[in-house]
């Protein structure tokens, strides 16, 4: 795999980390923290839009076309964003993106290596 797509894994990795920063310093009630979560979550897809098809098929069980999705209703409907879509996704859904990151991170690195 090429530099640029270990970069962006690298990438959602370090907005992953920056949720949990913002989430200590507070809950998606607070304004500050939901805007900076909610941009968080759009660099999350802008990331995932930059990685190959054949690359995120190896991690079937991720739903990559809605977190796609979900990016372009952030960039463009951010009025109608819901607290409960954010708090659900924050708790469900990114411990099993940064697991399936974390595994096509070492997949990448084997390869290299291998």
């Amino acid at each position: 795999m090429t530099y640029r797509e270990r970069q962006r894994l690298s990438d959602i990795q370090a907005v992953i980390d920056a949720i949990r920063s913002h989430l200590q310093r507070g809950t998606l009630a607070d304004g500050l923290v939901f805007d900076a979560v909610r941009i968080r979550l759009l660099e999350i897809g802008e990331a995932v839009k930059a990685l190959p098809a054949d690359l995120l098929a190896t991690q079937p069980s991720i739903p990559w076309s809605q977190i796609t999705r979900m990016r372009d209703h952030l960039a463009h409907r951010y009025f109608d964003t819901a607290h409960a879509i954010l708090q659900a996704t924050v708790e469900n859904d990114l411990p099993e993106l940064e697991r399936a990151i974390q595994s096509l991170a070492e997949a990448l690195h084997d390869q290299d290596d291998g």
